[in-house]
């Protein structure tokens, strides 16, 4: 069903992807993870590495998975996954089985869980995290995202593994 492939093999446009088409950050292992729908991150290269950052608010669920777990990975899905990425961005799964409601069927590879329906995986391990902080805003109309004064915390992970169909 997947195959991996070079991530320079890949012709992705990062801010559809990312931005427009979103995805679901998943951290932790079988019995004991989240996952949730973003659209904010951005791939690039730095340290001599491929890497995604990720954007997580500490109010959030999966953030408490991602700070337990190294390992993460983002998701990316077609189209008619809409409804499902929109259910598990609106619901916590401290609260429900968002993962069950969504009829997506997560798969576990060593460290790393990922869903089955997606088109693409990116399997990332941790590298750097950082605290957005908002004295740095130097235009103050992102302060805007913040009405509840969250700031994301920022996850930088080298992509180890890029799966596709």
């Amino acid at each position: 069903m997947f195959r991996e492939v070079k991530i320079e093999d890949l012709k992705i446009n990062p801010f559809t992807l990312i931005g427009k088409e979103w995805m679901l950050i998943t951290a932790g292992k079988e019995n004991n993870f989240n996952t949730m729908t973003a659209s904010w991150g951005f791939l690039g290269y730095i340290w001599e590495r491929n890497v995604a950052a990720t954007f997580i608010r500490p109010t959030r669920y999966t953030y408490q998975f991602s700070e337990k777990y190294n390992e993460f990975t983002l998701c990316f899905f077609e189209e008619k996954h809409k409804e499902a990425l929109t259910l598990l961005g609106t619901v916590s799964g401290r609260d429900r089985d968002k993962v069950k409601e969504s009829g997506l069927t997560p798969v576990f590879d060593g460290d790393f869980t990922y869903f089955k329906e997606a088109k693409l995986v990116f399997s990332c391990k941790k590298l750097y995290f950082g605290d957005l902080d908002n004295s740095n805003f130097l235009d103050k109309s992102i302060e805007k995202f913040y009405p509840k004064k969250d700031y994301h915390r920022m996850y930088f992970g080298e992509i180890i593994k890029v799966l596709t169909k």
